[in-house]
């Protein structure tokens, strides 16, 4: 099918099937977990991984050759990466990538979701609103010690 489209010029998406990958997990679909910290602490928790929260997701189309989810499932254990730190709104996504990394017979670093920097208005900072970077807030005065309070890490 895929071919088929290319050949006529039509898009075309390949998603992870969550029936095939429970099909082929069998019950280890219902035993994916992971390790998360609590944000702020040094506590740790075993998570329930959910890939059905999220669907079928897509992991290649014809204008993207691989996924978010797949790259990042990828690079993580091609660099060796044991920690993963990334914004709360990227938590969700976890749950795809622990279910790839069994697919994939990758390890699952532990997990680390903190809060996002905001704005005064209260809006996330984000590359695509050119929002500020690092260095600004920094230029503007705002320590370290105070960015990485804000988001959780120990000061």
């Amino acid at each position: 099918e895929e071919d088929s489209r290319i050949a006529r010029g039509e898009s075309f998406a390949w998603r992870l099937s969550l029936k095939y990958s429970q099909d082929l997990l069998g019950e280890n679909f219902a035993r994916l977990e992971f390790v998360e910290r609590e944000p702020g602490s040094n506590t740790e928790q075993i998570a329930s991984a959910q890939p059905d929260l999220l669907g079928d997701v897509i992991i290649a189309r014809k204008d993207t050759p691989t996924s978010y989810h797949l790259s990042v499932t990828h690079d993580d254990a091609l660099q060796g990466v044991t920690h993963i730190i990334r914004g709360e709104d990227l938590r969700l996504s976890t749950h795809i990538h622990v279910l790839l990394q069994r697919l994939l017979n990758l390890p699952t670093p532990l997990y680390w979701h903190h809060p996002l920097l905001t704005g005064p208005d209260g809006k996330r900072y984000a590359k695509r609103d050119k929002s500020l970077t690092l260095a600004a807030l920094r230029e503007a005065g705002i320590s370290p010690a105070e960015i990485r309070s804000r988001i959780g890490l120990p000061v």
